[in-house]
């Protein structure tokens, strides 16, 4: 073998050892979340890798009605399931017509747009309690919908506008020559060729809004209202100071789970909207 062939190997090596560490570094969290939910209640602060015996009370404790857990993942599914699809209508929209149509200040209005996405969530608790306190909203679903938007417009509208500019603007006119109104066109044309890029926008803001704590946990008090993350913090004890660990851990892993399925069965559609915007 070559000196060349011979450095070209170890480069292979060093990159698929590189590859692997990072993977395991990420993968961790997730895998010492999963072992601990399978401990037994007695067991809960072994150290031991891979749980022995491995017992399911955990999962029983956390699906317990006194818990409504069942309840808040179905809010959970809701909020974020609601989210999502006004997003991506008023996202879509907003990203074509940014893409598309020349006016003064368009620069300035993507700018605004991406800058709204940099205020910290926390700066903009108490303006929102106090609003929708005023408005009647605390309680509601609407009251977490409505800020979830906020946070996940900037991003939706950026990365579909991006992906807009990039198909020709020749689609609409041959569209429009074979008798559609601009409309029709958008809707028959561009907006199928586009479904990589929404779709991928959309695990997005599916996962942002799923994800979400601070709003949620500020604006909702209410048990039968709140969404799975907040309930799985207040989960308590067999006693009042007793932190149930292992009941927090088998939630973790039922909050989570939907996520790493749903990016592992649509991955390649999420490469695909994520790279198409260069191929186009």
């Amino acid at each position: 073998m070559s000196t060349t062939a011979r450095t070209g190997h170890g480069r292979s090596w060093v990159r698929r050892i590189g590859i692997a560490a990072i993977v395991a570094y990420c993968l961790a969290p997730f895998y010492w979340m999963v072992v601990s939910s399978l401990r037994r209640p007695a067991d809960q602060f072994s150290n031991a890798l891979v749980p022995s015996p491995v017992s399911f009370d955990n999962y029983a404790a956390a699906f317990d009605e006194r818990n409504g857990f069942g309840r808040a993942l179905f809010n959970s599914l809701l909020v974020a399931g609601t989210t999502t699809v006004i997003t991506l209508v008023v996202a879509i929209s907003a990203g074509y017509a940014v893409a598309r149509l020349d006016f003064r200040g368009k620069s300035l209005v993507l700018t605004l747009v991406i800058a709204c996405s940099m205020f910290p969530p926390i700066t903009m608790v108490v303006p929102l309690l106090e609003l929708f306190t005023d408005a009647g909203w605390i309680n509601t679903y609407q009251a977490m919908i409505v800020p979830s938007m906020s946070f996940a417009l900037p991003l939706a509208v950026w990365n579909l506008s991006a992906f807009f500019r990039q198909m020709p603007a020749e689609l609409e006119s041959a569209a429009q020559v074979d008798g559609c109104t601009p409309a029709q066109a958008f809707r028959k044309v561009i907006l199928p060729l586009a479904a990589p890029g929404v779709f991928t926008t959309a695990i997005l803001v599916f996962i942002m809004s799923w994800n979400e704590f601070l709003i949620a946990v500020s604006v909702v008090n209410e048990r039968q209202k709140m969404t799975s993350n907040v309930i799985v913090a207040l989960f308590t004890g067999q006693y009042k100071f007793d932190q149930p660990f292992g009941t927090q851990m088998a939630a973790g892993v039922v909050v989570t789970l939907p996520l790493v399925i749903a990016v592992l069965v649509f991955q390649r559609r999420i490469v695909d909207g994520l790279t198409a915007g260069g191929l186009k």
